[in-house]
């Protein structure tokens, strides 16, 4: 499988603050791929470093182009969404895709009023007039009618309820996803992306600290309700992370063999979520 972005050692400072600090990774082709981290942590800014939006130190490769050299050819290849609210209030439904349809060559037109047509959404109502809901309908329907390599995705669902993130994510999955596009996704909704996800990356404090596929993670890491008796030898195997769980301690192991680890107590394989909580304080105590 190629990868549809490589990027080695990027680093970008805002004043005296490091948002990235020497970020590496790789986005294999095809996957649908979820940048995961803590506010502040450089979620944004690296997507913005993928696009081109944000200019970059260090080697940075997405769709066989530079986005700092040819941003505006890598844009015909490339969807972002940074957020719901960006649409123009002012504008009405119609005109929005009257607009879309005028900038970007790959939009269809057709395959977008087909989407709305499952909605309630007006055409002759204004952005401003609808639901936070029908907006994000709006986008997805939007997106979803326009052919791209990449489709970056940053928090696409904050502050909407339950039901219309599941919404969002089973039709991105269903209508839009048929394995040739990539997406990367940033959320905070872990437990929601989870299923979705072919490849998974933590950063925090702008670094790198997990990027690996899906099917690998168990295989790397491992989750142990340790026997009461058997604490002693948990402890020796430094693990990552340590947690209460139903008044028995859950131990988690990184690249230590499974078949050792049986010996202690029940092994699992850590959510997405725990996981993420592992690393996080693996970092913040590293």
């Amino acid at each position: 499988m190629t990868n549809i972005v490589e990027a080695r050692a990027l680093v970008k400072n805002y004043g005296n603050f490091k948002a990235l600090d020497g970020v590496d990774l790789t986005i294999p082709s095809g996957a649908i791929s979820g940048l995961i981290g803590p506010n502040g942590a450089g979620k944004t800014t690296t997507l913005k470093a993928l696009i081109g939006l944000c200019d970059v130190e260090g080697e940075l490769n997405v769709a066989g182009r530079d986005p700092r050299e040819a941003r505006h050819k890598l844009m015909e290849d490339v969807c972002f969404i940074a957020d719901v609210g960006i649409l123009p209030k002012w504008l009405k439904v119609s005109q929005v895709i009257d607009y879309v349809e005028a900038v970007h060559p790959k939009f269809h037109r057709a395959r977008a009023e087909k989407l709305l047509s499952t909605t309630e959404i007006p055409a002759n109502k204004r952005i401003k007039e609808l639901s936070k809901g029908m907006v994000t309908q709006l986008h997805l329907a939007l997106v979803m009618a326009i052919d791209v390599r990449l489709l970056v995705l940053d928090e696409p669902t904050l502050g909407l309820d339950i039901i219309y993130r599941k919404e969002f994510y089973d039709r991105l999955l269903n209508e839009y996803y048929d394995g040739n596009c990539t997406i990367i996704i940033s959320t905070h909704q872990v437990e929601e992306v989870e299923a979705l996800l072919s490849h998974l990356m933590f950063i925090n404090k702008g670094k790198i600290v997990l990027d690996a596929m899906m099917n690998d993670l168990a295989e790397t890491y491992t989750e142990v309700i340790v026997d009461p008796q058997k604490i002693e030898r948990a402890d020796s195997l430094n693990p990552i992370h340590i947690r209460e769980l139903l008044g028995k301690k859950c131990y988690t192991y990184e690249s230590v063999s499974r078949t050792e680890l049986e010996s202690l107590g029940e092994c699992l394989t850590p959510s997405v979520a725990d996981l993420f909580v592992a690393k996080m304080k693996e970092t913040r105590h590293g």
